[in-house]
């Protein structure tokens, strides 16, 4: 896992966590707004991107490797860590593990209800369909459904082509099968759910448990929105969500 970074190192810290297939460039939109006011930390999943090299393993193995981070680079808290899609099953299974890590979290679009059959579909389907990934025309139909705007399609497309098939096929069991710790009822983090009117539903479904079992928590439906769409398309008004989270210190 890579950790690029912005923003003068002094402020308080923001982890933005991406989503599957995505990099940290997605998030270069929402970090240029508040980087005058945050020190932006913005990791490299295993198996994405720049560290397209390094093979992704598991939810739970890239959330040891953040929380490796912040006792070693940030003094053991952040201001906020957030996440998008797998990004933010990461960002939960933080807050499972350490409790007192992080005064604000943001989790956007985070399954975290198992999807029944994902380890028996999914071996046999991507070593058909991996193939594909690397082909032009179906790299814009997967960038279409993960809401990837046009002026990103160029670097989506060359990370894609990075990607390995095991990495590939660990992330969607990863994710497919990952289960929300009961343990993250004891975080101590001010927690923005965030899930579009959109999306499937599993997502509303996981969207209503984490709001179910974090004690402080806000629960923001984006309207008329699909999975991730509010922080790649819509960062003006994601960025809205955080600064009104940022300002209720005490809810």
């Amino acid at each position: 896992m890579l950790f690029r970074e912005t923003g003068d190192f002094n402020l308080p810290t923001i982890i933005l966590l991406h989503g599957g297939g995505l990099s940290d460039w997605s998030w270069d939109k929402v970090a240029e707004i508040l980087k005058s006011k945050y020190h932006i930390v913005m990791p490299v999943i295993d198996g994405h991107g720049d560290d397209g090299y390094t093979e992704f393993t598991s939810i739970e193995e890239s959330a040891k490797k953040v929380i490796w981070y912040i006792d070693e680079k940030l003094g053991g808290k952040v201001f906020a860590i957030g996440g998008l899609s797998i990004g933010a099953q990461i960002t939960a299974e933080v807050l499972s593990i350490r409790n007192d890590i992080t005064e604000f979290a943001i989790l956007e679009s985070a399954l975290v209800c198992p999807i029944k059959g994902t380890t028996m579909l999914t071996v046999p389907t991507y070593k058909l369909l991996y193939g594909l990934i690397k082909r032009r025309w179906f790299s814009r139909i997967q960038a279409k459904s993960l809401c990837v705007p046009e002026y990103d399609f160029e670097r989506y497309y060359h990370d894609s082509l990075r990607m390995s098939r095991q990495t590939l096929i660990n992330i969607t069991l990863s994710n497919g099968n990952y289960e929300l710790k009961d343990s993250i009822t004891n975080t101590s983090a001010k927690v923005l759910i965030i899930v579009g009117s959109k999306e499937i539903r599993i997502m509303k479904k996981s969207a209503e448990l984490l709001h179910s079992k974090i004690k402080r928590n806000q629960l923001y439906i984006a309207q008329g929105m699909k999975h991730g769409e509010l922080s790649l398309i819509y960062t003006e008004k994601y960025i809205e969500r955080l600064n009104a989270l940022f300002a209720k210190r005490a809810y």
